[in-house]
């Protein structure tokens, strides 16, 4: 039986929200992704394996080189986990634009 990591643990370091973000752009390189930061490659490294264990990154071989990209799918857990609040503040916004438009009109 093959572990999964939490996704919601994946993303709460900086360093990997930052690859995230990085990769969302274009595909890249470990060695480019590493060039973003003060960190070893090696570190970098453990960071882009743990978001490929939860599925946020999928890497594709091309030639000798290794490409990760984001997996929009692997962030379909966290979009889903957030769309309600995303909703609720929505309501709370469009009912306080209301309300000021309300007090701009008297």
């Amino acid at each position: 039986m093959k572990l999964r990591r939490d996704v919601f643990q994946a993303i709460t370091d900086p360093t990997r929200r930052t690859i995230i973000s990085l990769v969302a752009l274009q595909a890249m390189t470990p060695t480019a992704i590493a060039e973003n930061f003060d960190y070893s490659r090696q570190t970098i490294s453990k960071h882009i394996q743990i978001l490929t264990e939860c599925e946020i990154l999928e890497q594709e071989q091309k030639g000798r080189e290794i490409y990760y990209q984001l997996n929009p799918n692997g962030m379909k857990e966290i979009a889903e986990f957030i769309e309600p609040f995303r909703k609720m503040w929505d309501e709370r916004f469009n009912k306080l634009e209301s309300v000021m438009k309300k007090h701009q009109s008297k």
